[in-house]
C-alpha cells in the first residue's frame, strides 16, 4: 500500500508541475502589458520599465517562470497587480469560503445522491426509481447560474426567507452564515446529487445481479446487511471515481454561484483577476485550486487501494 501511495504521490507532483506550466506561458502570451495596466497609461515609460523590472517581465520567459516557481514553492506567490498586496494574504482570505461552500456540498449530494441511487437500484421499475431518476435527470439538465437566479427571485426577493448575496463566516454569526450558505451549497450540490444518484443506481444494478450477492440472500441476512456491506461496498469504486470528477466540478460551479450570490471567494477572485489581467493573482489561483483538485484526486486514488485490495497491488 505504501508503493502505491507514493507512486500516487509522484504522478500529482508531475501533473501540478504541467499545470503550472501551461498555465504560466498561456497567461504570458496573452495581449496586454500588466506594468501598464497597474501603472495606467498617463506615466511616463520610466516608471513603467522600472516596474517592469521589478516584476522580472523583462526577463526571458522560462527565467520568469523559474523565478516564479522557486518563490511559489517557498509560498511567495508574488503581488497582486491590481490589488497592489501579496496574492499570498489574497488567497488565504478568500479560499477557506470557496472550500467552506464546497465541502458542504460536496457532504449533501454525497449523502442524498448514493441514498438515492440505492433506493432506486433495490425498487427498480418501481415508482419512487422513476420519480427519482427523472428528477436526476432534470438536475443534470439545470444550468447553475439559472438555478442561483431563480432562488434569489423565489426565496430571496418574493419570499423574503433567505439573503440574496454575501457570505458570513460560521465563527462570525452561525444562523446568518447557514442563511446565506443554503441557496450557494444547494445550486452546487444539486448537480453532482444528480451524477451521484445515477452512478450509484447503475452500479448497484451490476452488483446486484452477482453470485455472492445470491449467496448473501440465500443465507437469510437482512436486507440492510447485504445491501450496505455486500452490495454498496464492491459498487462504490465507479462512484468514487465520479466524486472525484464532482470535486472538480465543484470548484468550477464556484466561480458561477460566487459571481451570481456576489461571494467572495477564489471563483469570483478569479473570474475579476482575468477581467483585470493580474496576471500574479491568476497563476496563483491556478496553483491553488489545482492543488486542491489533486489533494482530492489522491484520496480518490487511495481509497481504490482500500475498496479493493487488487488495486493496490497492480
Amino acid at each position: 500500500m505504501g508503493a502505491f501511495i507514493v507512486r500516487r504521490v509522484l504522478l500529482s507532483i508531475v501533473v501540478l508541475l504541467l499545470i503550472t506550466i501551461l498555465a504560466f506561458f498561456l497567461l504570458h502570451i496573452m495581449p496586454g502589458d500588466p506594468a501598464t495596466i497597474m501603472l495606467g497609461m498617463d506615466v511616463s515609460q520610466e516608471r513603467i520599465d522600472s516596474l517592469r523590472s521589478e516584476l522580472w517581465l523583462d526577463r526571458p520567459l522560462l527565467v520568469q517562470y523559474g523565478h516564479w516557481l522557486f518563490n511559489a514553492i517557498q509560498g511567495d506567490l508574488g503581488k497582486s497587480v491590481s490589488f497592489r498586496e501579496d496574492a499570498t494574504g489574497i488567497i488565504a482570505d478568500r479560499l477557506p469560503v470557496t472550500i467552506h461552500l464546497s465541502l458542504l456540498s460536496l457532504i449533501l449530494s454525497t449523502i442524498i445522491g448514493i441514498a438515492a441511487g440505492i433506493i432506486c437500484a433495490i425498487k427498480r421499475g418501481g415508482i419512487l426509481d422513476s420519480v427519482i431518476t427523472l428528477l436526476a435527470n432534470i438536475g443534470i439538465a439545470i444550468p447553475i447560474f439559472w438555478l442561483g437566479i431563480l432562488g434569489i427571485y423565489s426565496l430571496g426577493l418574493h419570499l423574503g426567507w433567505l439573503p440574496i448575496q454575501g457570505y458570513t463566516s460560521p465563527f462570525d454569526d452561525l444562523w446568518l452564515s447557514i442563511k446565506k450558505s443554503i441557496m450557494p451549497v444547494i445550486c452546487l450540490a444539486i448537480p453532482a446529487i444528480a451524477v451521484l444518484a445515477r452512478q450509484t443506481r447503475s452500479s448497484m444494478l451490476e452488483v446486484v445481479r452477482q453470485d455472492y450477492i445470491r449467496t448473501a440472500w440465500s443465507k437469510g441476512l437482512r436486507e440492510r446487511s447485504v445491501v450496505l456491506k455486500h452490495a454498496l461496498k464492491n459498487a462504490l469504486i465507479p462512484v468514487v471515481t465520479v466524486l472525484g470528477i464532482q470535486l472538480r466540478t465543484l470548484v468550477g460551479g464556484a466561480v458561477l454561484v460566487e459571481t451570481v450570490f456576489n461571494i467572495p471567494g477564489m471563483g469570483r477572485l478569479l473570474v475579476n483577476s482575468v477581467i483585470n489581467k493580474d496576471f500574479i493573482i491568476v497563476q496563483a489561483c491556478i496553483l491553488v485550486i489545482a492543488t486542491v483538485v489533486l489533494l482530492g484526486n489522491l484520496l480518490v486514488d487511495i481509497s481504490y487501494g482500500w475498496l479493493d485490495p487488487r488495486i493496490r497491488y497492480q
